[in-house]
């Protein structure tokens, strides 16, 4: 599991019983151990490391930042203190996790000794009046599999938050001329997202190749492993300038402390080293740092999302939308020269000429099937979105490239988002259902999820109650 560690503030309210609070609070902490989840709890705070005492607040919300929870997890051991809750959300800002564990049967008595999941409605209606966004999970067992699914998915999305919110994009010169679709708006990613870019020129990426060849041994080490993992029908020289290219690309990328990056890659780059960036794209892709074509700022938001998403179980590839399948009304081809990572073929690759320059340099292999989900973060007169839904992949004609051909429940449904924007003909693809995640994550980030096909219902139960309804 990813470094992700979560505040545990389990609470109370004192007109219900603090034992069987103090009780289902030890269990609650005993699960999370069994997970295998980080957390930092409220052991010494109080006498009961309960949260429940406004008087409290200071020194827990010291203790989380401190520690530097990426989520806040709100077990209701009893009813909870709804109010203290939200105050604590507020000043944390970050994912918050609601769930009460699931109350027995009232005694011979008709005492009822938790009241958990009342406790759940009157937080849930005072974080919305705080604007706190907040993720729930249904009110169930510790044992349930809804729980065990539903920490498991909170994780991911904080994860997709947290990456997020401390973007910042590698930019290896200005967008292709021709791309008008790719501009973005950097000012306006900062002020409203905190996403950075670290704009470079062309000259101090060749410069850096260069330094890479001179050195020889990281260049030498990634020809061997392409030689290994791929077939290679370029010349030794150009294997190298692949080599040294994904070398520098990565080198770079550390040294501006960036998470993805977005390459120009035509027209000006071949004629300065010679060869397609493609294959240097797909080894960097491999290692789970997102490379981007055409310098599309937000293309590369997408992959770092979805990445973040699939919580490094999976890559992702950057593709095109391009043509409809021959014979399938809801197919259609996802292609791009060559950039898609190893681990997405179904076959060896092979580093050759990609379909429309002369350039060596790029990847041919089609793409695993299987289920996938499909994402574009995007957005125009400062209104952003994330359009988001699943693919599964089909049979379909031999293509240049990396490509795959998926099948989408309505294309046509789906072609007028892209049309009707504010998308492009560009998105990203990763062999995992990410959807609900994703979906989740938008109401932390500021971002307005946009599903291509009616399914809100069950995205939103695949969070709340993961094994089903």
């Amino acid at each position: 599991m990813l470094s992700l560690k979560l505040g545990f503030a389990p609470t109370r309210r004192s007109i219900f019983s603090a034992p069987d609070a103090l009780k289902f609070a030890g269990l609650t902490k005993k699960r999370l151990e069994e997970l295998g989840v980080e957390f930092v709890g409220l052991d010494g705070i109080n006498e009961e490391g309960l949260l429940y005492d406004d008087g409290d607040l200071d020194a827990i919300v010291k203790r989380f930042e401190e520690a530097g929870v990426d989520g806040l997890f709100l077990p209701h051991c009893n009813f909870g203190t709804e109010y203290v809750c939200a105050r604590l959300a507020k000043r944390l800002n970050v994912p918050v996790l609601l769930w009460g564990p699931r109350d027995e049967r009232p005694d011979e008595n008709g005492i009822r000794l938790r009241d958990s999941q009342c406790g759940l409605f009157a937080t849930g209606k005072v974080l919305r009046r705080f604007r706190v966004p907040f993720t729930y999970l249904t009110n169930c067992r510790l044992e349930d599999p809804e729980f065990e699914g539903g920490i498991r998915n909170f994780l991911a999305v904080c994860n997709v938050v947290k990456v997020f919110r401390h973007t910042r994009i590698l930019q290896i010169g200005p967008r292709p001329f021709d791309f008008w679709s790719t501009m973005c708006n950097e000012g306006e990613l900062l002020e409203k997202f905190q996403i950075q870019l670290s704009p470079i020129p062309i000259p101090e990426l060749t410069a850096e190749m260069k330094r890479a060849k001179e050195e020889g041994v990281e260049v030498r080490a990634v020809m061997d492993y392409c030689r290994t993992g791929m077939c290679v029908k370029i010349k030794d020289g150009e294997l190298e300038n692949v080599a040294a290219l994904k070398v520098a690309m990565k080198r770079l990328t550390e040294k501006y402390g960036c998470n993805a990056v977005a390459i120009q890659c035509w027209n000006a780059l071949q004629s300065e080293i010679g060869i397609m960036p493609c294959a240097a794209n797909s080894l960097l892709n491999e290692e789970g740092i997102p490379v981007v074509c055409e310098t599309d700022i937000h293309g590369a938001i997408t992959a770092v999302m979805a990445e973040a998403a699939g919580m490094d179980e999976a890559r992702t590839f950057f593709a095109d939308w391009t043509v409809r399948h021959p014979d399938n009304e809801n197919g259609e081809l996802l292609q791009h020269c060559g950039p898609w990572p190893i681990s997405v073929a179904k076959e060896k690759p092979t580093i050759g000429y990609p379909l429309a320059f002369d350039y060596p340099g790029a990847v041919e292999a089609e793409a695993k099937h299987g289920e996938m989900t499909l994402c574009r973060f995007d957005g125009d007169n400062g209104e952003y979105s994330l359009l988001l839904g699943n693919a599964r992949g089909i049979e379909g004609p031999y293509t240049k490239g990396t490509y795959v051909w998926v099948e989408v429940e309505d294309l046509k449904r789906l072609e007028n988002k892209l049309v009707c924007g504010p998308y492009i003909h560009h998105c990203v693809g990763i062999h995992k259902d990410v959807v609900p995640v994703l979906y989740e994550a938008c109401k932390y980030i500021g971002v307005t999820p946009d599903l291509y096909d009616p399914i809100e219902e069950e995205v939103k139960a695949a969070i709340y109650s993961p094994s089903g309804r």
